[in-house]
């Protein structure tokens, strides 16, 4: 059995305006809305806790599906590295970047070249090629990248047809290897999970790959809430959970800091995957609040 961690939506980073020339435009607002409300709900401290519960449950990997900074400023990137190297190291965390990670166009080495070892595919050298794919013990872990820059107000996605056929063949080639393909993604790939203004622009055609070269897990974040549903596959349903930010400190039920933990199992020709659901207490720590099976082979 393999126990994978998810988390996304960490907000990790301070705002901090340095030179005024790069805060015009949707970066602007941006810092507007970090500074009246963000900053207020996204707390460093949440995040060290997650850090301490992550060392008592000890996964064998975790998968951080975006949204690691907040309006893409250079040092955003730069401190996003001390983060990533006190979740786990390069082998043991896998990151796909989120729309703030693209707020504006930055080049990329001033941006996720800072953690590209935490991006990259085994093996890669170079600019990050997506999909990317990770084999850690019985899993493959696919990461697909939908964050690009969009318009102020704007927070959508999208993959692309040259990924989403290099995704196809990739599926497709790992089909046969008994692995248990993971698909982590920033933008929810279900109809209705988020506002059009947020939502993945071509998610009806990676469905369609996803129903055609099949998956055994895909997992996202971007909404901020506890989402479970399924997509059509070859061979049944595919699972797809969306995760809450895991920083949130608000009041609210709802919203307030998680992140997942998936045991999966080998079974006969398919996989057994639990999800155990961890959240903030509200004061110092992560405790358990439910846990779910999502598939049995």
């Amino acid at each position: 059995m393999a126990v994978l961690a998810h988390v996304s939506d960490l907000h990790a980073t301070p705002v901090r305006v340095r030179r005024l020339s790069d805060f015009a435009g949707k970066r602007f607002l941006g810092w507007l809305s970090w500074r009246l409300r963000r900053c207020k709900i996204h707390d460093v401290r949440v995040l060290e806790a997650l850090v301490a519960d992550l060392c008592t449950t000890a996964p064998d990997q975790i998968a951080v599906t975006g949204d690691l900074t907040n309006v893409a400023c250079r040092e955003e990137f730069s401190e996003v590295l001390g983060w990533l190297e006190h979740l786990g190291d390069v082998r043991q965390v896998s990151v796909v970047p989120g729309n703030h990670d693209a707020y504006v166009a930055v080049p990329r080495e001033a941006s996720w070249d800072h953690w590209v070892d935490y991006l990259r595919s085994d093996g890669e050298t170079g600019p990050v090629a997506f999909p990317t794919l990770r084999t850690r013990g019985p899993l493959a872990l696919v990461g697909v990248n939908s964050a690009h820059p969009t318009p102020p107000l704007f927070a959508s996605g999208t993959v692309g047809s040259s990924q989403l056929e290099a995704l196809e063949r990739r599926l497709g080639e790992l089909a046969e290897s008994g692995l248990c393909r993971v698909i982590l993604i920033h933008h929810p790939i279900t109809e209705g999970a988020v506002s059009s203004r947020r939502a993945l622009g071509d998610a009806g055609a990676l469905r369609a790959v996803l129903g055609r070269a099949g998956a055994e897990l895909v997992l996202h974040g971007h909404g901020h809430r506890t989402l479970f549903s399924e997509v059509p596959g070859p061979a049944g349903p595919i699972p797809v959970v969306g995760v809450r930010s895991a920083t949130d400190i608000t009041d609210r039920d709802e919203k307030r800091a998680q992140y997942h933990l998936y045991e999966i199992e080998s079974r006969g020709s398919g996989f057994r995957i639990t999800a155990r659901i961890r959240g903030w207490d509200g004061t110092s720590r992560f405790e358990p609040v439910a846990e779910r099976v999502l598939g049995a082979g």
